[in-house]
């Protein structure tokens, strides 16, 4: 008893008591936000490997696009920087968009959440994960979601084995050719009502592969998507809070 005692008293909690509040530590890089100081636009967009910067009225930055490798900020750091912002996940493709000079929250729009998800998921939501193609890394992200850290299982929100006994599909990867199928016989074999959320870069948008001609991403032209969460990979605080957003219609209870 005394070992686990001391153990317990130099570690500290070994979980998160609240991930809706939590600051992250490190180098972390969150939500970016881009000031309205002029630089060399073409530069600047040229940086960018997928493309996620775009000019137009407004200069604006697509988080379903971007790798969150940083290049912008480090040649251009007076117009882009990150913050620690992890709330990063939007039930709409264009709530994605972080435009310069506005210094906003991502968020979930509950005028947008299916009737269906709050009134039958908000206390327990079971989610078959399917990697399309992905490279492990938001995988891992996931699985360190229900970890004794993050512990997301706290909320109901758990990964079964079967999509049979699940509520919806996280996708992860770009959705490749030789994933298109066996994606929907799992969709097809989740029970309705349902809902589909995208995870990474790569599944939003197919990251650094989407002129790949090796992917197959006609199944999200089939069906709407709930949730998009950026990210490359995912963090588990971003997953956790952007599924909590959409079951509870952005009313997260604090524990």
């Amino acid at each position: 008893m005394l070992p686990e005692l001391k153990i317990l008293f130099h570690q500290g909690k070994q979980y998160i008591p609240d991930v809706t509040t939590v600051e992250v530590p490190g180098i972390f890089r969150g939500r970016p936000v881009i000031s309205e100081v002029p630089v060399d636009l073409e530069a600047l967009v040229n940086c960018c490997p997928t493309g996620a910067i775009k000019t137009g009225p407004k200069l604006s930055l697509d988080l379903g696009k971007c790798l969150f490798c940083g290049e912008c900020a480090e040649r251009f750091p007076d117009k882009i920087r990150f913050t620690k912002d992890y709330k990063l996940a939007s039930n709409s493709r264009q709530g994605l968009l972080v435009v310069e000079g506005e210094d906003r929250p991502v968020y979930i729009d509950p005028t947008l959440v299916r009737r269906e998800i709050t009134r039958l998921f908000s206390g327990s939501l079971k989610l078959r994960q399917v990697s399309a193609g992905g490279d492990n890394s938001s995988e891992w992200e996931l699985n360190a979601a229900g970890n004794v850290q993050f512990d997301m299982g706290r909320f109901g929100i758990e990964f079964v084995a079967s999509p049979r006994h699940a509520d919806g599909i996280v996708i992860t990867g770009p959705i490749t050719q030789n994933m298109a199928e066996p994606l929907q016989i799992c969709y097809d074999a989740t029970p309705s009502p349902k809902i589909i959320i995208l995870a990474g870069v790569d599944a939003i948008s197919g990251g650094i592969f989407s002129d790949s001609p090796a992917l197959d991403r006609s199944f999200l032209d089939k069906y709407p998507i709930d949730l998009y969460i950026p990210g490359n990979p995912v963090h588990p605080l971003n997953f956790i809070n952007g599924v909590l957003g959409l079951i509870r219609a952005g009313k997260i209870k604090k524990i």
